[in-house]
């Protein structure tokens, strides 16, 4: 039995493992939600991350440690092979993913689904500010960067008949859970 990979997407600050985090209650028992390996110390608080040296990352992606693996802003990222484990074994899959890398997500598992989490550029610039960890050139940067990658996407996704969920994260993080809910319903009973 094949599973589900749910590919959830969108620019840093839109929100992806806030509304993971409290969708996760609220699944059954076939879906699994994959931390992602990240070179960079993360916060517990605010996402749900195993954090290792860049060294440790290359060592363990020699040893085939990742199902996927990727690099964005001078950090790389990783998804334990667990996933194709889960998938096999006919689970759904949720992963917070790279938009970049969504071709060769694709490419690996050619029946993934593709969650656009959307924020306006006000409301996204106002949560990366708070976030302190750029500048405001990096962020003004990334405003710029995300204009280009949404619309990439959504051309990409439509040009290849990817299913592709839209999930707008700028009212409260509870309607951004419920709109994943709802998508989700469209897969399976969520209680």
């Amino acid at each position: 039995m094949e599973g589900q990979l749910i590919y959830l997407v969108g620019p840093s600050g839109s929100g992806k493992d806030s509304i993971l985090r409290e969708v996760a209650p609220l699944l059954p028992q076939q879906c699994v939600i994959m931390k992602r390996t990240i070179t960079r110390l993360t916060s517990q608080e605010t996402e749900e991350a195993e954090s290792v040296t860049e060294a440790e990352f290359q060592t363990q992606q020699q040893q085939g440690q990742f199902a996927l693996s990727w690099q964005a802003n001078g950090l790389h990222y990783g998804i334990r092979a667990d996933l194709d484990q889960h998938l096999q074994t006919g689970k759904t899959v949720l992963v917070n993913g790279s938009r970049a890398h969504w071709p060769q997500v694709l490419k690996r598992y050619p029946k993934a689904i593709l969650v656009l989490v959307k924020v306006p550029e006000a409301l996204l610039r106002h949560r990366l500010v708070a976030r302190g960890r750029e500048s405001l050139q990096e962020i003004q940067l990334r405003l710029e960067r995300n204009k280009y990658m949404e619309q990439a996407l959504e051309r990409k996704a439509q040009l290849q008949k990817t299913e592709l969920w839209v999930i707008d994260n700028s009212g409260s993080l509870a309607e951004a859970v419920a709109q994943m809910q709802t998508k989700l319903s469209s897969l399976f009973v969520v209680s």
